[in-house]
């Protein structure tokens, strides 16, 4: 599967890649109540120009990818002084207010998260087969402290349409994957896509924790 990702990037196969923020984010992200200065966890990030937006919404953003290209064209296309240094596992840049580890999601450890406050997944649990995404669950609400909130899109695909990635991830599935460590909120299902027949649905998550279950 990671090879198949950096396989991706290296041939310039990202169809999946939006030019502008993703209007769900603008509608949904301000009534989370996610406070201004508050540090956002963005897992399997690739050069999302959604961090651009969170940035510029005052927030920190630490994304996480496996592909160097993906970084380094998210860097050569910002604006700003490009700060480099290795921690652990990770080679990581950072321009602005958002910093960029160069690994793996699954060797982003608790100690490393801890100014994350808030999280953004738009593309890493519909990137990741069946196998992998309780495993992604279960790392996420690891890393995420208690009452922290965040914007998931899920994805399906038409009926009979079993390939990825993107994977289809029905709302059944998402409600097990995340309930027992969020409460999960169901807020939109988008229009299928013309063409692919792929259809986002967009959830809201807060950590469950002493104060919040």
């Amino acid at each position: 599967m990671a090879n198949e990702w950096l396989e991706r990037w290296r041939e310039g196969r990202i169809g999946f890649h939006r030019d502008q923020p993703h209007p769900v984010l603008i509608r949904y992200w301000p009534g989370l109540g996610v406070r201004a200065g508050t540090k956002v966890l963005v897992p399997l990030c690739g050069k999302s120009l959604d961090m651009r937006w969170l940035a510029h919404h005052d927030h920190p953003v630490l994304g996480i990818e496996l592909a160097e290209q993906a970084i380094e064209q998210f860097i050569a296309e910002g604006v700003g002084e490009v700060t480099r240094y290795r921690q652990a596992a990770f080679d990581i840049c950072r321009q602005g207010s958002v910093e960029l580890w160069c690994g793996d999601f699954f060797h982003f450890h608790i100690e490393q998260a801890a100014e994350i406050g808030a999280f953004y997944d738009r593309a890493a649990l519909i990137a990741l087969p069946l196998a992998t995404r309780q495993r992604y669950a279960f790392h996420l609400a690891q890393l995420i402290p208690p009452g922290a909130r965040g914007l998931l899109i899920s994805l399906t695909r038409a009926p009979g349409d079993d390939g990825g990635p993107p994977f289809s991830v029905p709302a059944q599935e998402v409600r097990e994957l995340f309930e027992p460590n969020f409460r999960v909120t169901h807020l939109e299902d988008g229009e299928p896509e013309p063409g692919s027949g792929f259809r986002e649905s967009v959830w809201a998550l807060v950590r469950r924790g002493p104060l919040t279950s």
